[in-house]
């Protein structure tokens, strides 16, 4: 029976952290720093809650299946499995987190060299989607490609930056402002929904457990293992660079205090601090964060969508790559824009899937818990989408009076609650057939 040596473990775990540390990744950390302000800590915890803690649980959610999402969404049924499925592969895959990488990295990464024009942007995308196709095509390599060639430079570059930001800021920490002041946990706990990465690691288990598959470790109780410590070292690599990102942002005041988004906050902290070298060093950072992003979201996507059409692996990553590239060239504020209603629709679903799943052991039956529950948080999930897409005034207004609503967790006590009622008539009720 083979295993992995100690260094393609390492390996593993780093290829993880690179396709878990894409576009958004980058620019939200820094934002949320500027705006939290003293209230860094709070706003951090909520922040890693969701960018750290939800993925890692939902790849160990995810291990104890075999990577599959199929086998994660069996108890809600295959119709409603497949359902959910395919909208989580289109959020982050070609509709908004693939398209997101390139555009993030053209603005941070190639605009401030060659201009910010749509042409520019047009020839950049053709090229980046070449060569992420041309990845995405050679899984197996995956492994050797990103997690030992290219993530060793993204991280040596991320040490650089993060030296910089905690042993030279910008200023003296900002002044909080927007739900910062009232809220700064949730609201950090919400902007993490921004990264996808609970989303991003509900596809990436199996690219996780094919890419072990590839190194010849057959044993599933091993592919077990080594998708929760890939997990374990991606989260922990995650941690660092969202705390050095936060403090950074938190710092910056005197550089972007009018600034929309992350990406503006980081590019004029290194220039500020490096000159054009920093540009430049903010440059590899960001294309190589996004690509490997990229190559694993077209991959996962790949073999999701290869197995439910009558379309090859192939095929589905061309497509996948093309529609993302036409996409891209909408912009990365519109990208954003529209993402959000998206987003705060799925991660109640994504969330709650994995909870209970995590608690499969409770449950003696557990389509008696999981389609009731899943159905309650699908509903806070559409009312959370029409809120973010200001249809306040056609919504019930209990929805606001619910603890944790002005901070965008109002589903929590309706789903907490329908998680208690499902599981206490399961256990009545017994095994399967009383």
């Amino acid at each position: 029976m083979k295993k992995l040596r100690l260094s393609d473990t390492l390996a593993l775990g780093l290829m993880t952290f690179a396709l878990f540390l894409g576009a958004g990744n980058i620019i939200f950390p820094p934002f949320v720093g500027l705006q939290a302000g003293p209230h860094f800590w709070p706003a951090a915890t909520g922040f890693l809650l969701t960018g750290v803690g939800l993925p890692l649980f939902t790849i160990i959610a995810l291990a104890r299946v075999g990577g599959s999402l199929q086998a994660l969404t069996a108890p809600i049924g295959k119709l409603a499995g497949t359902l959910f499925g395919v909208a989580v592969y289109l959020c982050i895959g070609p509709f908004f987190a693939t398209p997101r990488t390139a555009t993030v990295s053209f603005e941070m990464g190639v605009a401030p060299f060659v201009g910010n024009a749509a042409s520019h942007l047009f020839v950049f995308s053709l090229l980046y989607f070449g060569l992420v196709i041309f990845l995405a095509l050679k899984p197996g390599r995956l492994i050797n490609t990103i997690g030992k060639i290219i993530t060793p430079i993204l991280i040596l570059s991320l040490l650089i930056l993060a030296a910089a930001a905690y042993g030279w800021p910008a200023g003296n920490i900002a002044v909080a402002s927007g739900a910062y002041l009232v809220h700064p946990l949730g609201e950090g706990f919400l902007q993490g929904y921004q990264t996808m990465d609970a989303l991003g690691a509900l596809v990436f288990g199996i690219v996780i457990v094919k890419t072990i598959d590839s190194q010849g470790v057959n044993a599933s109780r091993l592919h077990t293992r080594y998708t929760i410590i890939a997990g374990l070292i991606a989260a922990l690599c995650l941690t660092l660079v969202y705390l050095s990102l936060i403090h950074l942002g938190a710092h910056s005041a005197s550089l972007a205090a009018d600034a929309q988004n992350g990406a503006i906050i980081l590019t004029r902290y290194v220039e500020y601090r490096f000159g054009s070298a920093g540009l430049l060093l903010l440059a590899v950072i960001i294309l190589l964060a996004c690509l490997t992003t990229a190559v694993g979201l077209v991959s996962a996507c790949g073999s999701y969508f290869s197995t439910l059409l009558p379309l090859s692996y192939r095929s589905v990553v061309f497509i996948v790559g093309l529609f993302s590239m036409a996409a891209a060239n909408q912009g990365l504020t519109q990208l954003i824009q529209v993402a959000v209603p998206a987003l705060v629709t799925l991660y109640p679903l994504a969330i709650t899937l994995v909870t209970l799943s995590l608690l499969s052991g409770l449950w003696r039956q557990p389509r008696r818990v999981f389609i009731p529950v899943m159905l309650v948080a699908l509903f806070c999930g559409l009312l959370d989408g029409l809120q973010a897409l200001g249809w306040n005034s056609h919504l019930p207004g209990w929805l606001q009076r619910l603890p944790g609503a002005s901070a965008g967790l109002g589903w929590l006590l309706p789903v907490g609650l329908s998680l208690l009622l499902a599981a206490g008539y399961d256990r009545r009720r017994g095994k399967a057939g009383r």
